[in-house]
């Protein structure tokens, strides 16, 4: 049919990434430059200037090309939302240039539906793992940086020689907890924390 048209997706994550890559890959794709719509920033949700262009214009029947799934978006559930949004409910075909068998104008009377989806949950159990063998990874670094003495989060201040003074004399009962915290210019939770803090070295401390 004449009235088809061919529409490319490209997203890149930052202004600085060059999208000549996926442009190369569509190059032979006939289509116009109308119709190529291109997004410089995170796919953490769908809500990019180009991409809801594009689906605004996708019509049935029209086909749009991507070149890798994620492209779609960042996490499992947004991809397959906005693949059944465009298959489904526009009726266009979409076609990922990356893997052969997510091209929906190969299947008919339905099966593309059962196609898609059996692959789609397949990509998107793969990422999870994947998540998780990230996070894993991150535990494990950042376990093995503990156990070599890297310390995370802000550094300890050293105990002054003041708060040291206020301490004795607040422990031996000369003075309260209040006028200790005034003196040291504290408010209570600090002033406990450093409390511990100086305890604990003190029993750390070799006599």
């Amino acid at each position: 049919m004449s009235d088809i048209r061919h529409f490319g997706y490209i997203r890149v994550s930052s202004k600085d990434q060059n999208e000549a890559r996926q442009l190369e890959a569509m190059k032979d794709l006939e289509i116009l430059d109308r119709d190529m719509y291109i997004d410089k920033m995170s796919g953490k949700d769908t809500n990019r200037t180009g991409y809801q262009l594009m689906k605004n214009s996708l019509r049935k029947g029209d086909i749009l090309f991507i070149k890798e799934l994620d492209r779609l978006g960042r996490n499992a559930m947004d991809i397959k939302n906005e693949w059944k949004a465009i298959t489904q409910d526009i009726g266009a075909h979409i076609v990922i240039l990356d893997m052969d068998i997510l091209d929906t104008r190969k299947y008919q009377n339905g099966l593309e539906q059962v196609i898609s989806s059996i692959v789609l949950e397949l990509l998107s159990y793969m990422a999870e793992r994947e998540r998780e063998k990230i996070n894993g990874r991150q535990a494990e670094g950042i376990a093995t940086a503990l156990n070599s003495g890297v310390v995370f989060g802000r550094p300890k201040q050293a105990i002054s020689v003041e708060f040291e003074e206020v301490y004795k004399e607040w422990k031996q009962g000369n003075i309260t907890a209040v006028e200790a915290m005034r003196r040291v210019d504290m408010k209570p939770n600090t002033f406990y924390r450093r409390v511990k803090e100086h305890e604990a070295q003190a029993t750390t401390s070799p006599v």
